[in-house]
């Protein structure tokens, strides 16, 4: 069953980021709490969404994920910033069903990408991303400015 995330769910989802950190091997660099997931999931203003897949009570994973915007194309897309399956869950299909169903509301919607990033070392995923059709996009490197380096950056603003 996939279905949206509620609160109950926050320290599962929050389990699952550390999961996903870890096998990233990147523990260290997580610093999200089940009090910030909260309030960025089901605060007054949520700008992030999840679903979560179920076997039923049990949790077997997860897709977090926002509304992007393709000035190309004039229309919204999902990006999908994480997909975790518990790894006694994986090969049951999870993963496809979240996907689908990300899919399927840029469907509903009528938004016109579906995206996502993934580690260049991580096969598993790779092949999992391409046996349903996924393309990495030629051509394009992604780019990040975090810590000091966004602190330089917002010093550079106009008042």
């Amino acid at each position: 069953m996939i279905r949206p995330a509620t609160p109950d769910d926050v320290p599962a989802i929050i389990d699952m980021i550390r999961g996903l950190a870890e096998y990233e091997k990147a523990l260290d660099k997580v610093e999200n709490t089940p009090e910030l997931l909260h309030e960025t999931l089901f605060g007054p203003s949520p700008s992030v969404f999840c679903h979560i897949a179920a076997d039923g009570e049990r949790i077997a994973g997860f897709a977090l994920w926002f509304v992007s915007y393709s000035t190309w194309l004039g229309t919204h897309g999902i990006y999908l910033e994480d997909l975790f399956v518990h790894p006694d869950h994986r090969g049951g299909g999870y993963g496809r069903k979240l996907l689908a169903e990300l899919a399927g509301i840029c469907v509903e919607r009528g938004y016109g990408r579906f995206e996502w990033s993934v580690l260049d070392w991580n096969t598993p995923a790779i092949d999992f991303y391409r046996a349903i059709g996924a393309e990495p996009i030629g051509g394009w490197d992604r780019y990040r400015l975090s810590g000091p380096a966004l602190e330089k950056a917002a010093a550079g603003r106009a008042h």
